[in-house]
């Protein structure tokens, strides 16, 4: 006759597995689990979240297609759409950004105006401004402008984005929106000025009706391709200075005396002239504090965004150019600062040579999570190097002053498929391989 099985109540079995818990004899032998890498970014965008995972759908769609993709797929004020559309803007880059404020003033579909206003707001935010959105459709308890852009030094600009002139603007209406702004005190009246956007470069009646006003002091006119262009320029220097130059151009000034205009001209051609005859300085000895001078031109490389492309796919992250070589997460939870070197080859040495600037130090200091990368040679090599890691050894680097320019080197030597950084004599080489990307 067989015994039944006596049948554990909950409270027995939850006193065995206690009992049990902290005894390894009574577990199996345990299973070693590689780890996962790091899960993607939690984009609250279904829009995003398609750019990043299936980029290829999106790339060659109109942008009232892609508008389309966008929560309820029309741009209404506070909906998700809206929301969604602003996200997935600052994901894109610059090329595309361009390629759709183009179509929205090209041919007009429903939304063209929402769109481009949202589009004409990027680009301030990629100028370097804090952007408050403004509103699609203003409303007698709200202040109906497009945009209120903040500049660093607290100059603010009340924006108005129009797709064409063909019909008359009313300035006065446009003052106004200024006027409540000050009145709420969210501007100071001599601190603030409006600038208003059109999507025509043909802007000959536009001027005259802003002339005519008795706004005119205040008003600032320009193309969309203008400003366009303007964000390209300051994607292709480096120096803030000149940067916070020509964004002035966006306030009104009076321009009877045209010094201001010639130093911001200058200003950024003599940057590039630098930069360039720096990316072409050998590193030589003449560079590490001996008087040799030997300074030989070489064809400057230029591969910085295929450096950022790996560094984002290792990091699982979104990175938007800033300025020639500095690049953001869209919500500048991460700051990147990348440099290019091309091989030199010297005494059956190979090594790598970067400038690292002041201000490229204070742009990684105001982020709690930056990086410099550096690619040597080419985007196969490329170095990612905490910048908490990078911070204790500029004291140990050489460093060149020139005028009123000041840079460290950073020279790192490649040996036995390991990679060093010099640093001053008797302190010895640094092995930085962890760093390299894989």
């Amino acid at each position: 006759m067989s015994s039944k099985k006596k049948v554990l109540t909950e409270e027995e079995i939850d006193e065995i597995v206690i009992a049990q818990a902290n005894d390894d004899s009574a577990w199996e032998k345990p299973i070693k689990a590689t780890p996962l890498r790091a899960a993607s970014p939690s984009w609250s965008s279904s829009l995003t979240i398609l750019w990043h995972q299936s980029r290829g759908h999106l790339t060659n769609k109109h942008i009232q297609q892609v508008i389309a993709f966008a929560g309820e797929g029309k741009l209404r004020d506070g909906s998700s759409a809206s929301t969604e559309f602003r996200e997935f803007l600052s994901h894109v880059p610059s090329d595309t950004l361009q390629r759709y404020a183009e179509e929205c003033f090209g041919s007009s579909f429903p939304d063209s105006g929402f769109a481009l206003q949202d589009i004409i707001n990027q680009v301030g935010k990629r100028l370097g401004f804090q952007v408050t959105e403004g509103r699609y459709q203003g409303t007698r308890a709200s202040v109906g402008h497009d945009g209120l852009w903040t500049f660093p030094d607290g100059h603010s600009v009340v924006v108005e984005v129009k797709t064409t002139d063909a019909y008359r603007v009313n300035s006065d209406k446009i003052a106004d929106y200024r006027k409540r702004l000050i009145a709420l005190k969210e501007v100071e009246e001599e601190r603030s000025s409006v600038l208003v956007v059109v999507g025509r470069q043909d802007t000959g009646d536009l001027e005259a009706q802003i002339r005519g006003s008795r706004h005119a002091w205040d008003i600032r006119l320009i193309s969309v391709d203008a400003l366009l262009r303007l964000m390209r320029l300051k994607e292709a220097i480096d120096d803030p200075q000149v940067i916070e130059r020509i964004c002035s151009i966006l306030v009104p000034r009076e321009y009877t005396r045209l010094d201001s205009i010639i130093e911001i001209v200058f200003s950024a051609t003599e940057e590039a002239k630098q930069e360039e005859s720096l990316s072409e300085v050998e590193a030589d000895e003449s560079d590490i504090g001996t008087d040799e001078a030997d300074k030989r031109a070489a064809p400057p490389v230029a591969f910085h965004d295929a450096c950022i492309e790996r560094f984002a796919s290792e990091h699982t992250v979104t990175l938007v150019r800033r300025t020639r070589t500095s690049y953001v997460a869209p919500d500048r939870n991460m700051a990147i600062v990348c440099s290019v070197s091309k091989a030199h080859e010297r005494q059956s040495h190979t090594f790598y040579w970067f400038a690292f600037h002041p201000y490229q130090k204070d742009f990684l200091e105001r982020s709690d999570n930056s990086f410099l990368v550096l690619g040597c040679g080419s985007k196969q090599t490329v170095l990612s190097i905490p910048y908490l890691e990078v911070k204790p050894w500029l004291n140990d680097l050489w460093t060149t002053e020139r005028d009123d320019r000041m840079y460290w080197h950073i020279r790192i030597q490649k040996e036995n498929g390991k990679f060093y950084l010099d640093r001053r004599k008797g302190r010895g080489r640094l092995d930085i391989t962890r760093f390299l990307l894989r």
